[in-house]
């Protein structure tokens, strides 16, 4: 199969760094632009050690985005900015297959919604993939295997890395404030809560904390059952479900956000249950811009142009 194109828009955050590696790495995509308004001008390698090449950052607007007719678009830009690359991408009326990495299109029918683990049966050759959040993706691998064993909502406690903050200035990626701190926000209605329960399809509770720590993240469910269960009943749902799945790792104890870091795969685990086994709590741990991100659209891009889903992911 011949080489496919690709380019980044919003080449400069934390996530654009992590594409411009795996794709590097991917033996059958070739990096054909990298936009960002900070960086025109200067050259991608000087700011990559993974690309080799004389590729420099521009700054495309969606017509100039649309003009380039590459096998792929990614968006990754903070939400709401999206749309207007859309449009031109439509209306240039290419084949061109966008991956968009925001929260705009995760409630949008028309897309599709890209958990792969999760979600693969939906799939049908879309041209337009909304790439999950980092947090809804490992509340929905938390809930989903025994959703239909559930007596009432569940509840997700999350703490992430200041990484998921964004490169923009805020309380929430400040390194001083957050030193020896735990900062509480977002804890009811929060994106990822309204996502996740619209693709369960069913209420999930869920309350963000932000840590001092740059990647990764850990989602603690708690999970109450209409009739008592055993351990190793709910242990099998899991590995059942995620039987065929590298990314996604069933483990033993509750994992900690410090294996996961810079690791490509999702750790669940944990599996406590309260005495009466009407209870159980499931920790979720994954690298925010892995496969939170970057690794997750890196699996969508494959599928999207017939490659095998994890090529160019370290396995």
């Amino acid at each position: 199969m011949a080489n496919k194109t690709i380019g980044i828009v919003g080449a400069r955050g934390h996530t654009g760094a992590e594409l411009i590696k795996l794709i590097a790495n991917h033996p059958q995509l070739e990096l054909a632009f990298v936009s960002s308004r900070e960086l025109d001008g200067q050259r991608l390698a000087d700011h990559s050690d993974a690309y080799r090449g004389e590729l420099t950052y521009t700054n495309l607007d969606p017509e100039a985005v649309a003009a380039q007719a590459v096998d792929v678009v990614i968006l990754a830009l903070p939400n709401g900015k999206a749309a207007p690359y859309v449009e031109a991408i439509d209306k240039a009326a290419g084949s061109t297959v966008i991956v968009d990495l925001s929260a705009d299109y995760r409630f949008d029918e028309r897309w599709y919604y890209g958990l792969p683990e999760l979600y693969r049966d939906r799939w049908r050759g879309e041209k337009r993939i909304s790439n999950p959040g980092c947090y809804a993706t490992a509340i929905q691998v938390s809930i989903a295997p025994i959703k239909d064993l559930l007596a009432a909502p569940p509840v997700s406690f999350g703490v992430s890395g200041y990484s998921g903050a964004g490169t923009t200035p805020s309380d929430r990626n400040d390194p001083e404030k957050l030193r020896d701190n735990l900062m509480p926000y977002a804890l009811t209605g929060h994106m990822h809560e309204k996502e996740a329960s619209r693709h369960l399809g069913l209420p999930v509770e869920f309350m963000p904390h932000v840590a001092p720590h740059f990647r990764g993240l850990t989602v603690t469910t708690n999970l109450y059952l209409a009739k008592p269960a055993k351990r190793e009943e709910i242990v099998l749902r899991f590995e059942a479900r995620f039987d065929k799945d590298k990314l996604i790792h069933i483990v033993d104890e509750a994992p900690w956000v410090s294996q996961v870091a810079h690791k490509h795969h999702l750790d669940i685990g944990g599996f406590t249950m309260s005495a009466d086994g009407r209870r159980v709590v499931v920790v979720a741990t994954l690298d925010n811009l892995l496969k939170g991100a970057a690794s997750q659209a890196m699996q969508n891009v494959n599928r999207a142009l017939g490659f095998d889903e994890l090529t160019a992911i370290p396995l």
